[in-house]
């Protein structure tokens, strides 16, 4: 696996005419393998964000050539891989800048190459990775196994296409999509309870909050409650819930 910074001056526009005509409309999603073949002949891809502060989010994917099953690959990946998926790890936190990330199948774990590469014939990922906070925001391409290995020359035009596709597709999610962060504590509450009915009022509070964003400290003084408190609260609703983790709270709305 390598990653690297692709440069800052970067941004070949030109390259791609007809899909920035396509931003804020619905075409956009399914016509971009089509437009990045003659750069990027991937046969599927995926644009998400995943990690501790937000709720993992498909935002678009589709495939080329192939039957689609990049939705059973989210399903997949969020079934397990993803809570210890660090091949993401060279995104840095303290910048903005992103970070390109090319892996092939073998290096990717165990559980996840099964899962998911194994399951649905990928043979290959290029990516584009942004740090947001505690989250990745992360644009891949996925080579299959009837495809032939990224070149050279491929690799190359896709670091100079990152930035402006970076661009293009984070506009299109904020024209087209909600952002999953904007939900208030009584709609996770809401929802939380048509999953669990079990779940106490205090324990609704605490994890609808959890899925806000907030910490256990925030939610201590936001409650009024002492900090082991809100982790008692938390201990209860997640054994109720059937899970350990935070992150696998926000995957029960993830799937």
């Amino acid at each position: 696996m390598r990653q690297w910074t692709p440069p800052p001056t970067s941004s070949p526009v030109q390259m791609l005419p007809d899909l920035i005509g396509l931003v804020g409309q619905c075409e956009f999603e399914t016509s971009l393998l089509q437009h990045l073949q003659p750069l990027v002949p991937a046969a599927s891809y995926a644009i998400y964000q995943t990690g501790e502060g937000c709720e993992p989010t498909l935002y678009m994917s589709s495939s080329l050539g192939i039957p689609d099953t990049t939705r059973d690959c989210w399903s997949a990946y969020l079934s397990g891989p993803y809570l210890s998926d660090r091949t993401f790890e060279g995104a840095d936190a303290s910048s903005r800048s992103p970070v390109l990330c090319h892996i092939t199948a073998p290096e990717v774990p165990v559980q996840h190459r099964a899962r998911v590469y194994e399951a649905h014939g990928m043979a290959e990922r290029v990516s584009i990775v942004q740090r947001q906070a505690a989250s990745i925001f992360a644009i891949n391409f996925y080579r299959h196994d009837h495809q032939q290995p990224f070149s050279d020359r491929q690799l190359s035009d896709f670091e100079s296409l990152a930035p402006t596709l970076l661009a293009l597709t984070q506009k299109q999610i904020a024209l087209t999509r909600p952002h999953p962060g904007k939900r208030s504590t009584a709609e996770w509450a809401r929802r939380l309870r048509s999953i669990e009915p079990a779940l106490t009022p205090r324990e609704l509070e605490v994890c609808a909050r959890l899925l806000t964003g907030m910490t256990q400290e925030g939610i201590a003084t936001d409650l009024g409650l002492s900090l082991p408190t809100v982790k008692t609260y938390r201990n209860r609703a997640f054994a109720r819930l059937g899970i350990h983790f935070k992150s696998e709270l926000f995957a029960l709305f993830a799937a």
